[in-house]
């Protein structure tokens, strides 16, 4: 149903080279990326921005990540096969498809109704099987906690108390932290229920939006 050409593989691995040389080392996260057709994200006018190290609006005011901030984050996550994660911020569905692809176990959530409506029905298309859920992620998704990591993928200005909470002993949150136009990225990690951080780059996300997030 989708076309994944030699041209298009080709990108990819230029692409991985270049997250590579940028200082991207996890071996099983540029495998990922190097298997994930990022080209079918996008419009077919557009397709020769896919491959690009660059973020790209995706409409709703909401963009698909840069790939080497989707490959950052990942990283920083440690992330093992059988790992329960919760995503906040599904958007394209990219991010998403990474985490799949490296054996964990997903829950995505999305506060636009008309993105998650097109993420939903789009990538088990692809072959990928996240669950699901509508509503607001700066509250995490109760429910379904504990996760053994949560990756936020909008800028907050500050650290939900509703993540964290829902993090597992020994777990890890990536969330970042800022003002509306530029964010340091945060890891957390829940070591004997104490919360240590680290601090790593500054990054631009689009804002995190709820009750714990940007109000609207």
């Amino acid at each position: 149903m989708f076309e994944d050409s030699y041209k298009q593989r080709g990108l990819r691995q230029k692409l991985v080279r270049k997250l590579t040389e940028k200082g991207i080392k996890d071996e099983r996260v540029l495998s990922a990326i190097n298997r994930v057709p990022r080209h079918v994200f996008f419009e077919n006018a557009l397709l020769e921005h896919a491959y690009q190290d660059k973020a790209f609006p995706i409409g709703e005011g909401q963009t698909i990540s840069q790939p080497y901030t989707v490959a950052f984050q990942t990283e920083k996550l440690e992330i093992k096969p059988g790992d329960k994660v919760l995503e906040i911020g599904t958007g394209s569905g990219y991010q998403a498809c990474i985490l799949l692809e490296m054996g964990a176990k997903v829950y995505t959530i999305e506060y636009n109704r008309k993105l998650y409506e097109l993420t939903r029905s789009f990538l088990p298309q692809l072959g990928y099987k996240p669950y699901f859920f509508y509503g607001d992620g700066s509250k995490g998704l109760p429910a379904k906690a504990p996760f053994d990591k949560i990756i936020v993928t909008a800028g907050a200005p500050v650290v939900p108390a509703a993540l964290t909470d829902q993090l597992a002993e020994g777990g890890i949150l990536i969330i970042p932290v800022g003002n509306r136009e530029k964010q340091v990225m945060l890891r957390i990690r829940k070591l004997n229920g104490e919360l240590v951080k680290e601090e790593f780059d500054n990054f631009a996300f689009v804002p995190l939006l709820g009750e714990e997030g940007w109000r609207k």
